[in-house]
């Protein structure tokens, strides 16, 4: 059964901090195919039954990994206008997702959890980021801003669907192509 990692104190981060870093330390040493939770614990400074008590399964862990990697580091940018700020979020986000890197981690974020909290959890970065933008426009007086759900389900689904299922095509064009197809309005589209 899948956890919810909730973010700890004292203890309890440490132990996922070095976890976390164990993980990332030994992909890139011996590859994503050599690690095993035992040889995680030792680098990692913890017995493997505090990684199994805490993340259950190695599957578990690497998706634990892969969510909080997939949490933004920071705002999204302010160019000032919409359309702009939406832009330069949707290229970084397809850059960052499309890439080898990205694709594990999203793969690793759903494997890992069957139950979908995890995958929740990604769709809740992208929702809050979203909405930075959202308000920003809207706190200028910008006219026309759409809901976060109305640019979920019209830049970032179709992107997530291309990365995961038909990954040929992802550029910045793609991205650009998207955000100009959300803020246009439905009478202008026909």
């Amino acid at each position: 059964m899948a956890r919810t990692m909730a973010r700890p104190g004292g203890r309890s981060a440490r132990v996922q901090q070095a976890v976390h870093a164990a993980v990332h330390e030994l992909e890139a040493e011996v590859g994503r195919e050599a690690l095993t939770v035992p040889l995680i614990a030792s680098r990692a400074g913890v017995t493997p039954s505090t990684v199994y008590r805490r993340w259950g399964d190695l599957r578990e862990l690497l998706s634990d990994v892969a969510v909080e990697h997939l949490r933004p580091e920071a705002e999204p940018e302010d160019t000032g206008e919409l359309a702009a700020d939406l832009t330069v979020w949707a290229e970084q986000f397809l850059d960052e997702m499309a890439s080898p890197s990205g694709r594990a981690y999203i793969r690793d974020a759903l494997l890992g959890d069957p139950e979908g909290a995890n995958a929740g959890q990604c769709s809740a970065y992208a929702a809050e980021q979203i909405g930075t933008v959202l308000r920003r426009a809207a706190d200028r007086g910008e006219q026309r801003v759409p809901d976060a759900e109305t640019v979920l389900d019209r830049v970032v689904a179709p992107m997530m669907y291309r990365i995961l299922f038909r990954p040929g095509g992802l550029d910045a064009d793609y991205a650009r192509r998207l955000v100009a197809d959300c803020l246009t309005p439905e009478r202008d589209r026909r």
